[in-house]
């Protein structure tokens, strides 16, 4: 049974008429008894909550994050004198292929920008690609020793 049967199922019983009750037939149970349908299905398929077993694990989401944050990255990408088009499409490889081995953390080297006549390109680009990708998460600048502005950290989503 699921969830749309129970929904169906709630959905036939219809609530007893007066005239029933007066007459000593047996009635329903009221609205109020009647067990939820989200309850019922609840209790028949169960719950998967990982909070709870992150805690379990001894790990906070918000621990697992900042261990994630001080990891070095899995994997590397450095995408200096691409176009912004040819930027896009190795972004795109590097993500899903990156996600398919299970890397947690990618780090993106993009450059500062010093030879761009105004605004940085590609880091732009990497800001904007990372915003519309569905499974990257958090992402930041990298430390001076690890390049600074010129990259980013990603962190993706499981």
């Amino acid at each position: 049974m699921d969830f749309a049967d129970i929904l169906d199922q709630w959905e036939r019983q219809k609530p007893v008429p007066a005239k029933a009750k007066k007459a000593g037939t047996p009635v329903e149970p009221s609205p109020e008894k009647r067990a939820n349908p989200i309850d019922l299905w609840l209790r028949i398929n169960g719950v998967h909550d990982k909070d709870a077993e992150a805690e379990e694990a001894g790990q906070s989401g918000a621990e697992k994050r900042r261990l994630l944050r001080a990891k070095k990255p899995g994997a590397v990408i450095d995408i200096h004198g691409l176009t912004r088009d040819e930027a896009w499409e190795a972004l795109e490889r590097f993500f899903s292929e990156s996600r398919g081995r299970g890397v947690e953390k990618l780090l993106i080297i993009h450059g500062k920008g010093n030879h761009s006549a105004g605004e940085a390109v590609l880091k732009r680009s990497v800001r904007e690609f990372i915003e519309r990708c569905p499974f990257a998460g958090e992402s930041g600048q990298e430390k001076a020793a690890s390049g600074g502005s010129g990259a980013t950290w990603v962190l993706l989503k499981p």
